[in-house]
């Protein structure tokens, strides 16, 4: 077959496959253009040479399909002044083409005889700007990094540090990583810091082992984790060797988490749902232990201010001259905090501020949906300090009382026009409470801050209303950023140096940068937090793989105690299960296997529970695309789980007064 043969057999793949497929950048389709793929094949493959298929090359390898090698050419971004470090250089192929794009190429071949040939085959062809190496190149070269992109020809179980480290800053690396050696997905790494990494995962794709120190150590298959008794291998023998077992979820061994916390002054623990007992009781015994030993100064929760703020009362001992008219956590769902565990812990808090007269370790709430709630809380307080002023908030909060059965009703008359707008109003109220802050802080400091925080919640909350019908980040985004200054006003009122624990689930506090939310304009608290305070900050995830949950099939439904399918096989607990572990910890961002790390940082299904459950469109309803080692720092994981114990009204009703659940007498 002639040269003009090849010369059109390589135009064809160019403009009819390889641009059709998607690929756009023009360097990398001239790069190929130039490049006689027929010279890196054996002489029986090379008539095979322009078909968009691996080839075999021998030593038990194959020369990449000519889309792959454009698809992650085409990935690393080339400039023609970059330095590119190549692992796996097979017969030159990949090398060559990337030689024609950057200005150095270095490439490593652990087997000796590829590296041998395919140096004396790009020396004869004429590549002068291609170094090859024969080395283990899971461990990179080291000698001449930092590269501006690195490209890895073999699957791995996760991204090796060392090349994560030969990376420059704003450099990028493409590299295919599975749990097991025979299938992966290709991800990129864009190194944004000294120890910071953008992670995005680009597709399914099969790629021959990556043997080495910093890879597989082997070229044995591994067995199926799914065989029962058997060990489990890849990416679940790693979680498994870097886990730390929890025993019980109430008295757990605290060790090495609190060693990882460290110094931190903002803990965030979340929960993969609503209504599971061992979330709240292992985040109960965490937030024990941070309280007792760290110092932690309050605890803020993804419930209303003034409902969270009837358990502060409670728990700090304060005495009120009236009970108040309405019960705590009474709107759906009730089971959320109305339940055993968290009352557990609040007994618990209220006997610790006994025993320690000289601190007083508070409990907030961070929330917006008290509404109404909250304009009765800054009446009554006016209502003692400033009847006049009483008088006129009550006029300018009467805008919202039609609505009061249906607060969202009120955002769709506003927007159309049918309704007046009543910003102005509930804004001029906060202001009014603001202005008070000099002359009463003195005499009435606590109580101010609380109708102030009410006040604050009403005037975010009449806003919240109102933008929800322009869709879901923006008023998603609106009730977080609400949530986030709530804690911001929560750290300067306890003072400088004051520490909190945040219990939300895990959508609102693991970092929305890294979820598809993210990705489409969401933010959440754990994202803000991790802006504003950086590494002062330690976000905890939560998972299940199966077991009950208290839940409700629709909004405003009763409870229901659901049984919680087994995990979807592409997701990240499906991973956790496959551990064979019941319960454990697994640090994230500070485990010693960075190369668990990078690869928990794969784009994979991860499930969210909230107070609605339906397993039966679970796919649909309840996964969404996540890098779980950007979202946490730890993940907490119980195999098995059951539903939160909710308290019903008559067990409520045992407890005396002021007890935050309990019923007021007829």
């Amino acid at each position: 077959m002639s040269d003009i043969d090849f010369h059109q057999q390589r135009e064809h793949l160019i403009e009819t496959e390889l641009r059709l497929l998607g690929i756009r950048d023009e360097s990398v389709l001239q790069a190929m253009r130039v490049v006689p793929r027929e010279e890196f094949v054996s002489e029986d493959m090379r008539e095979f040479a322009y078909r968009n298929t691996p080839l075999p090359i021998g030593s038990g390898q194959t020369i990449s399909q000519p889309l792959i090698v454009a698809y992650m050419t085409e990935a690393l971004e080339l400039g023609p002044q970059d330095r590119v470090l190549e692992i796996g250089t097979g017969s030159g192929y990949a090398a060559a083409v990337l030689s024609r794009i950057a200005r150095e190429v270095y490439t490593i071949e652990r087997h000796r005889e590829l590296a041998e040939t395919a140096r004396e085959r790009l020396t004869q062809l004429g590549y002068d700007n291609i170094r090859v190496l024969h080395a283990d190149g899971s461990q990179g070269w080291p000698e001449h990094a930092p590269y501006n992109a690195i490209i890895v020809a073999a699957g791995g179980p996760g991204v090796p540090s060392s090349l994560l480290q030969q990376l420059t800053i704003g450099g990028r690396l493409v590299m295919p990583v599975g749990e097991d050696q025979k299938s992966q997905r290709l991800i990129r790494v864009i190194r944004r810091g000294d120890d910071e990494f953008e992670y995005d995962e680009m597709g399914a794709v099969q790629f021959v082992p990556l043997i080495g120190e910093a890879g597989w150590q082997d070229e044995v298959e591994t067995r199926s984790p799914r065989v029962p008794g058997k060990q489990p291998q890849g990416l679940p023998e790693r979680i498994r060797q870097a886990a730390e077992p929890i025993v019980s979820p109430d008295h757990p061994d605290l060790g090495g988490l609190m060693d990882r916390i460290g110094d931190a002054e903002i803990v965030l623990i979340g929960e993969a749902t609503h209504g599971t007992s061992e979330f709240y009781r292992i985040r109960a015994a965490i937030t024990r232990e941070l309280i007792e030993n760290k110092g932690f100064d309050f605890v803020a929760i993804e419930a209303d201010w003034p409902d969270a703020y009837r358990i502060h009362d409670f728990v700090t001992h304060k005495e009120r001259e009236e009970p108040h008219e309405w019960e705590a956590f009474s709107r759906f769902p009730t089971w959320m905090w109305r339940n055993q565990e968290v009352l557990d812990f609040v007994h618990w808090l209220r006997d610790f501020n006994l025993d320690h007269p000289n601190r007083e370790v508070g409990f907030y709430g961070l929330d917006l949906y008290s509404l109404f709630t909250s304009i009765h809380c800054v009446l009554e307080y006016l209502d003692r300090v400033d009847p006049k002023s009483a008088e006129v908030a009550r006029v300018r909060y009467g805008c919202l009382t039609p609505w009061e059965s249906d607060p969202a009703r009120y955002g769709q008359a506003a927007i159309t026009g049918a309704y007046r707008n009543c910003e102005a109003e509930v804004v001029q109220v906060l202001k009014d409470l603001l202005g008070r802050r000099i002359k009463t802080a003195v005499r009435d400091r606590e109580a101010l801050f609380d109708a102030q925080m009410n006040a604050q919640l009403i005037a975010d909350a009449e806003q919240y209303y109102r933008i929800m019908y322009y869709g879901s980040d923006e008023s998603w985004n609106h009730r977080d950023t609400h949530m986030f200054q709530t804690l911001q006003s929560l750290l300067e009122h306890r003072g400088p140096g004051s520490k909190a624990v945040i219990w939300e689930h895990n959508s609102h506090l693991g970092n929305a940068a890294a979820t598809q939310f993210g990705k489409h304009g969401q933010i959440n608290v754990g994202q803000l937090c991790r802006r504003a305070f950086g590494q002062n900050v330690y976000i905890i995830g939560q998972g299940t793989d199966h077991g009950t949950v208290a839940a409700a099939s629709h909004w405003d439904g009763p409870i229901e105690i659901k049984e919680v399918r087994p995990a979807h096989p592409d997701s990240y607990e499906r991973l956790m299960h496959y551990s064979e572990l019941d319960a454990f910890f697994l640090p994230l961002t500070r485990s010693h296997d960075p190369q668990l790390t990078t690869a928990l940082a794969a784009r994979r299904l991860e499930r969210a529970i909230g107070v609605i459950y339906r397993p039966e469109t679970e796919r649909l309803s309840h996964y969404f695309d996540a890098s779980l080692s950007r979202q946490f720092d730890e993940w907490i994981w119980f195999d098995e789980t059951s539903a939160v114990r909710a308290l019903s009204t008559q067990q409520v009703a045992e407890h005396e007064p002021p007890h935050p659940f309990a019923l007021m007498d007829d």
